[in-house]
C-alpha cells in the first residue's frame, strides 16, 4: 500500500536547519502502515533533507561546512543571469540531495538514538515549505 501526506512550516533560509522528526513520526504513526519506508522529498530546488544529531553544536558544524564547501561570497552564473543571489543556494541543495527514505517497524521510525531528520533551507529569503511523504508498507 502506498500514502501519501505532506507536512508544512516557514524557515528563514539562509542555511537554516529544521528538525521534522517529529512531524514525519506523526505521520508515519497516525497511517494504516505498521511497517514499510517513508520517503520524504523536497520539491525546492534550494533546499535539502538529511540526517543529523541535531543538537547546537552538530548544528552550527554543518552549516560552517555549509560556507567552507560552497562559499556564498564567489561568481556563481546563476546569478549572474537571474540577479537573484541564490547561486550557493542551488549548488548547496544539489550535493545534499532533495529527498530522504527511512524505514518504519510496528509505526516507528528506525532512527538511532541519536540521529534526527532535518531539513536544509539554503535559499536567501523566508519561504513556506512543503514536503511530500511517501509511506510504502503495509
Amino acid at each position: 500500500m502506498v500514502v501519501t501526506e505532506s507536512i508544512k512550516f516557514s524557515t528563514q533560509g539562509n542555511g537554516e536547519v529544521v528538525d521534522i522528526t517529529q512531524q514525519v513520526a506523526h505521520k508515519v504513526a497516525d497511517s494504516e502502515l505498521s511497517g514499510g519506508t517513508v520517503t520524504i522529498f523536497s520539491p525546492s530546488a534550494t533546499s535539502s533533507l538529511t540526517t543529523i544529531e541535531y543538537e547546537s553544536g552538530a548544528v552550527a558544524d554543518l552549516q560552517a561546512l555549509f560556507d567552507r564547501l560552497v562559499p556564498q561570497d564567489i561568481e556563481y552564473r546563476h546569478n549572474l543571469r537571474w540577479g537573484d543571489g541564490n547561486g550557493h543556494s542551488h549548488a548547496r541543495a544539489a550535493l545534499f540531495g532533495p529527498s530522504l527514505t527511512v524505514p518504519f517497524v510496528n509505526k516507528r521510525l528506525t532512527l538511532g538514538t541519536w540521529q534526527q531528520i532535518v531539513f536544509l533551507d539554503f535559499d536567501v529569503r523566508p519561504h513556506d515549505r512543503e514536503l511530500i511523504l511517501q509511506l510504502i508498507g503495509e
